[in-house]
């Protein structure tokens, strides 16, 4: 063999081996058929229950670590002061209801006297027209000799009185139609006073029924401080319920894991509480940035003593709806989590609108 033959397989070997080393390299880090951690845990998006209104609690209708139903009783707070302000806001509406009324009756009743005062007007100009006839026929007589001095100054005075009674009846007929426009500005600030009356008592037995606290969403009580005899703030947290079968797991992936990782891919999660368990997911979506990116104090990489991380991005997987023992699952379990790179399928479906669409 020459030494250029020698030389050729030398460099042949060399090549292979960095293949294979590659090779290993993607196996095992990135391009591996299965991705695993540890650093993964059970979690829930649970509510924490506080009550809308404040008040002394006079009765806890749960139990540490109780299931319960949306909607369902947790604690009441003592509504007597509540229902008494329903009672009196009842009592205003009913006040600017009558008030209303009132001033409806007295605009009906007001049409027939502006109708009474238009017909004295009519006899009063009747009245004049006659008055200032007999007043010129007087004194024509008068100036004639054919009339005494006497009965021209009464048909003068009648004249005089003629035209003071028109006067008077136009302006009580003036009076009757400017009460019914103040009648009718009334009409409207009591019209809004009901309204603003039933707004007051509307809230009133809102504020009533913030003192029933029910539960928000389906799931188990937790974190319970409520105790009968606090004296509760409207925002104070009196408990969490956690909706444990909407659980799902937060898998904290490193970098170099995540290339061929995507939505829709099949998971077997392994919870240490039940060894010898292993439950099926499926991813649901990869975090938009890794856990240190939105810590309060962001790391400083701008100095000479960088160390470079392999940085782990949060993977939201979901549990598959049906298993035995999902509903013993539990807020913080530990879990190991395995995604099969190759089993990408369908993006998978929440399995609380599973639930819905079921229900339709």
């Amino acid at each position: 063999m020459t030494k250029q033959q020698m030389m050729m397989r030398a460099g042949t070997g060399v090549l292979v081996l960095a293949i294979v080393a590659i090779a290993v390299d993607r196996l095992l880090i990135g391009g591996s058929a299965e991705q695993s951690t540890n650093d993964a845990f059970v979690t829930a998006d649970y509510s924490v229950v506080a009550p809308k209104a404040a008040g002394l609690i006079d009765q806890v209708a749960v139990q540490d670590n109780q299931a319960v139903k949306a909607g369902q009783l947790l604690a009441h707070i003592d509504d007597r002061d509540y229902r008494t302000a329903v009672a009196v806001a009842d009592a205003a509406l009913a006040a600017a209801r009558a008030r209303l009324t009132d001033l409806a009756a007295e605009l009906d009743r007001q049409q027939p006297v502006i109708r009474q005062t238009d017909a004295t007007l009519q006899a009063d100009q009747a009245a004049l027209d006659f008055a200032q006839d007999n007043a010129v026929r007087y004194r024509r007589l008068s100036s004639g000799g054919a009339g005494t001095v006497e009965q021209r100054q009464q048909a003068d005075t009648r004249l005089l009185q003629a035209r003071a009674s028109l006067q008077h009846d136009q302006a009580v007929n003036h009076a009757a139609r400017q009460q019914v426009i103040v009648l009718k500005a009334e009409q409207g600030q009591a019209e809004a006073g009901v309204e603003q009356a039933q707004a007051a008592l509307d809230q009133a037995r809102l504020d009533l029924s913030y003192t029933r606290i029910v539960a928000p969403v389906d799931g188990v009580v937790g974190e319970r401080s409520v105790r009968v005899g606090n004296y509760v703030h409207v925002g104070t947290p009196l408990l969490a319920v956690v909706p444990v079968q909407a659980a799902y797991v937060v898998a904290n992936y490193q970098e170099t894991q995540l290339e061929h990782m995507r939505p829709g891919q099949k998971v077997t999660i392994h919870v240490d509480t039940y060894g010898g368990e292993d439950f099926n997911g499926t991813v649901d979506s990869l975090a938009p940035a890794s856990g240190v990116a939105f810590s309060p104090i962001a790391p400083d990489n701008a100095t000479g003593n960088f160390t470079k991380v392999v940085q782990r991005i949060p993977v939201k997987i979901w549990f598959d709806p049906g298993q035995q023992l999902s509903s013993r699952l539990r807020v913080g379990m530990s879990v190991e989590t395995t995604v099969h790179i190759g089993s990408s399928q369908a993006r998978p479906v929440h399995p609380v609108a599973m639930a819905s669409a079921g229900g339709r």
